[in-house]
């Protein structure tokens, strides 16, 4: 024993890189390690013996387990032999007077707690041990170690010791390799500590324990891993987990051979119909493509009942599809290691927050939209029960410190026919800090999900649909971030949206069947979101190096300029410059997705100039020095077979080497676009005098050679004097005229001046889809804003928006030649803004209403916007023809 006048609470794990890791072992630590079998426990104990041992500090070892002898042969330890079997007072009584004998700073390792439920036949009574002493230890300023089997007992068994203990470590094998994930470290944090970490050695730097950076190597490690804590196999007395249970024996009973194939397809079906897919032509695809053993890993993996809802069937699905039809993709798909939230949990969230029948109000016709606000404001403020939060706390213990997104996945969202693309909310979750505090951000960001459901859009968008009473739970996906962390940033290298047919075809050597993609460097949003100030790399899989731009300094200005990270030091994702961003980006293989602008640096050369940033972000390294594009679009062409229907899908890339790359597929959706470029005869020769507009592109949808009714037409040099708040006012405007009734056929053009729908009202008018539902053509202007350009780079939910109205778009660049605006003919036309709405007087100079019919008695309007040749009038023509 160490006497009081020499005592030193210093202490070490003997284990200095993961003393860093965890910020010291600290007097009064009591250190669990979760385990599957002893021997990942015993190098950890042998190097904490080994450091009392050279540090002469006291080492009392309580030995009562049948497993191995945790000490090694050449430590001095005290060693105690006890017995569980003779009683619990017994038991502890000897370790509390031990305790007294040695008093403060004394170190101890004790054999699995796992072994001590054994010999007392009670999980009960190990968690009244552990909390009877794990605080007596912590009064003497103690460092003692345990060992706990992961999935030998209770949740609420691990949770006490967890509450407990001061530092808790998840301890895994793989590939030979140990790895640790803190789970708890009482009173230390740091940006990187709850993450996974492997405890390697290097001839550089000998010992070390690094995080893991890269998601799908985490994913790897921790996808097969158990969770007892929801596995709907466990034994509990009721309908949903007797079914899962049975269909686990029924599993184990075709690999024992003792149950047919045929039989265990009743099981598989009525999993399917009760948390996977109502959808009858996915539930086709499900059958043939999801095995049994596939439906019940899910079920390991979803908190709650219900439904898992649509985004996340198309995700598992379309893996399997790939997986099933060619082996090769095993190895380029990263590992998928999501939860589920069930649609149950929705449901009964509403209820016990008392908002069920608020929101049963607004989904009435009589009573649409009436009190939306206040249901979303109360659905924000509401409260989750007790189970269910706990089980949000294991989860996240599972995923530290990795970053997280919160993804609607509702009842019809991704189905045949209805995308709800970008009508509901998706969180991403940079997920640092304390446990408290991201436990504080989860919850937030599944209210934030479960509000969107009742927004005017999406509430708008089922309306027009014919969904506005249907049955619509909203179920969550909650996905690892695919990507790595570069310094302080996390991010994938590169993601995107693909489309298996492709609709954006300039130029006639493009091939539609073969797919496009749309690709981003950083996090996918700014291929998904329509970005109102940048551009994406649009690539023709038919032809990968066929672009829109001629010349480089058009590359140049057309390509991405800016980078959707998170940002781990403020915990929250963030838009950076690309510029100012890379630099800061430590160890990013730059060199796959920019090339140096060579044109640039010869021309400063000559000027004498230094040129400080000469990156542009064209991915062509990666479109034609790796297997990446011919990967693509045999993905592709495979889900679009499987699904017999266009698919369109969002992804991520990540390379580890040259060679070597994983392809995260996050999201995959039936895409309902017309297989047909359709071909119609040109107008021949126009009248000048009758022209109103001609365009070169780009037109995207379908083509189109058809009379017009109504033109609303928002004059740019007016709209753009206007300041901000009344810009907004300008686009509520227009949703009240979009509601108005027009005559003929009802076709509406809408042409103005900047981007439709963007969230930054400098650069174009700020409406929602909900606003502009009853348009037939929608037009961009490239003015307002310098340098500002409409491009193909619509997002996906702002496309599908399109696509699923039937609207074609395109875009006319005044200054450009064969690109004509009759701004005269526009702006001397009779406006029936005052006529169609009362009180709007003061608008009548920035928005025209222009209906063919009164304003040209006895002409008609004609439009032809050709897709393939990329060109596109409207004009005015005879009425008799």
């Amino acid at each position: 024993m160490t006497s009081s006048g020499n005592l030193d609470l210093n202490f070490s794990s003997g284990i200095p890189a993961l003393d860093d890791v965890l910020h010291g072992i600290l007097p009064g630590d009591n250190v669990v390690l979760k385990v599957d079998v002893i021997e990942e426990f015993i190098p950890f104990a042998h190097r904490f013996a080994h450091y009392c041992h050279e540090n002469r500090k006291d080492l009392i070892y309580f030995r009562y387990a049948q497993h191995d002898h945790l000490i090694p042969k050449d430590v001095k330890a005290h060693i105690y032999e006890l017995s569980p079997e003779k009683g619990f007072e017994n038991f502890i009584s000897q370790i509390i007077s031990v305790i007294e004998e040695f008093g403060r700073g004394a170190c101890y390792i004790f054999d699995s707690l796992s072994d001590l439920s054994v010999g007392w036949y009670s999980d009960v009574m190990l968690s009244n041990f552990f909390m009877l002493t794990c605080p007596y230890l912590f009064k003497f300023d103690t460092v003692a170690y345990f060992a706990v089997f992961r999935n030998r007992h209770h949740q609420n068994t691990i949770t006490h010791i967890q509450n407990t203990a001061q530092v808790v470590l998840d301890i895994y094998e793989n590939s030979s390799n140990l790895y640790i994930r803190p789970v708890k470290v009482y009173n230390r944090y740091s940006q990187t500590l709850y993450m996974l970490h492997k405890w390697y050695n290097t001839p550089e730097l000998g010992e070390v324990v690094k995080p893991v950076r890269q998601s799908a190597i985490i994913a790897k490690t921790l996808e097969k891993r158990l969770h007892p804590w929801l596995d709907a196999t466990n034994r509990r007395p009721d309908f949903w987990h007797i079914t899962f249970n049975r269909a686990q024996e029924t599993l184990e009973g075709i690999l024992l051979g003792e149950i047919s194939p045929v039989q265990a397809q009743t099981f598989k079906n009525r999993l399917l119909q009760m948390a996977i897919v109502r959808d009858d032509l996915l539930f086709i695809l499900a059958v043939q493509y999801l095995e049994l053993e596939d439906l019940l890993e899910i079920g390991k993996r979803l908190i709650g009942t219900g439904f898992i809802g649509g985004k996340s069937v198309g995700m598992i699905l379309a893996q399997a599809i790939l997986r099933k039809t060619d082996p090769k993709w095993n190895d380029i798909l990263e590992p998928q290691d999501s939860f589920f939230i069930g649609s149950e949990v929705f449901y009964t969230y509403l209820v016990v927050n008392d908002c069920w029948w608020m929101r049963r109000k607004l989904s009435h016709h009589a009573t649409f939209l009436e009190g939306v606000e206040a249901t979303q404001q109360k659905i924000l403020s509401g409260e989750f029960p007790d189970y269910i939060i706990q089980q949000f706390q294991s989860m996240l213990e599972y995923f530290g410190q990795s970053p997280i997104i919160v993804r609607s996945s509702s009842l019809q969202e991704d189905a045949y026919g209805n995308s709800f693309s970008g009508k509901y909310e998706s969180i991403f979750l940079a997920n640092q800090g304390p446990p408290e505090e991201r436990l504080k951000n989860f919850l937030q960001a599944i209210k934030t999900v479960y509000a969107s459901t009742i927004s005017r859009d999406a509430l708008t968008y089922r309306k027009s649909r014919g969904l506005l009473e249907s049955d619509e739970q909203m179920a969550i996906l909650v996905q690892r971030v695919s990507g790595a962390i570069y310094g302080d940033y996390f991010m994938p290298q590169a993601a995107g949206v693909g489309f298996s047919f492709n609709p954006y075809v300039w130029d006639h050597r493009i091939d539609p069947k073969a797919g496009v993609l749309r690709l981003v460097l950083g996090l996918g949003t700014r291929a998904v979101d329509r970005t109102d100030d940048d551009y994406t790399r649009v690539v023709a899989l038919s032809n990968p190096k066929l672009r829109v731009e001629d010349k480089f300094d058009d590359i140049r200005n057309n390509s991405q300029q800016r980078l959707d990270v998170l940002d781990l030091r403020v915990n929250r994702f963030i838009t950076y410059p690309f510029r100012k961003l890379l630099e800061k980006l430590e160890d990013f293989p730059i060199e796959f997705f920019a090339i140096h602008d060579v044109e640039l640096i010869e021309r400063m050369e000559k000027l004498g100039r230094e040129v400080k940033f000469a990156w542009v972000l064209t991915f062509d390294n990666l479109l034609t020095k790796t297997r990446f594009t011919e990967d693509m679009r045999d993905m592709l062409r495979t889900l679009q077979n499987a699904y017999q229907c266009p698919v369109d899908i969002e992804f991520t890339v990540n390379f580890y080497n040259e060679k070597d790359y994983n392809i995260n597929l996050l999201q995959c959706r039936p895409f309902q676009i017309k297989r047909e470029i359709k071909k119609i005869e040109s107008p021949g020769q126009i009248d000048e005098k009758d022209l109103m507009l001609a365009t070169e592109g780009p037109i995207i949808g379908t083509s189109l050679a058809v009379t017009i009714d109504r033109i609303i037409y928002v004059v740019p040099s007016v709209y753009g004097k206007l300041p901000i708040r009344e810009r907004h006012a300008v686009a509520r405007l227009i949703g009240k005229i979009n509601q108005t009734p027009v005559g003929g056929s009802g076709r509406v053009l809408l042409l103005g001046p900047g981007r439709w729908g963007t969230s930054s009202p400098s650069l174009g008018i700020p409406v929602n889809f909900a606003e502009i539902n009853n348009v037939s053509i929608i037009g961009e202007m490239a003015e307002m804003h310098e340098g500002l350009i409409p491009d193909l780079s619509l997002g996906t939910h702002f496309f599908n928006n399109l696509v699923e109205l039937d609207m074609l778009y395109f875009a006319i660049h005044p200054e450009k030649a064969n690109n004509f605006i009759n701004r005269a003919l526009f702006e001397q036309s009779k406006n029936r803004l005052t006529e169609l709405l009362s009180g709007v007087e003061n608008w009548k100079d920035a928005i025209k209403v222009i209906d063919v019919a009164d304003a040209f008695p006895n002409k008609a309007l004609a439009v032809n916007f050709n897709t393939v040749n990329q060109k596109g009038y409207c004009y005015l023509m005879d009425r008799a023809k």
